[in-house]
């Protein structure tokens, strides 16, 4: 298991834990990142991360992806 931040660009990884305060949790949770979902990193521009999630894609910061687990 590893951050979300440190997967390969166009590899999907399965999210397997969200950390943070459970205000964070639930704000990513409700993004698509939910234990089980798939997400693949499309880009990194300056320090945050373009995301595809459930057919969206979504930019988060490095702070944010730090606290996906995949």
């Amino acid at each position: 298991m590893m951050p979300l931040i440190f997967a390969e660009v166009g590899e999907e990884n399965i999210v397997k834990r969200v950390g943070g305060s459970p205000a964070v949790k639930k704000h990513l949770e409700d993004l698509g990142f939910a234990p089980g979902s798939a997400v693949t990193i499309i880009s990194e521009i300056g320090g945050n991360v373009i995301v595809n999630v459930k057919d969206s894609r979504i930019a988060i910061s490095r702070e944010m992806a730090q606290k996906i687990m995949v």
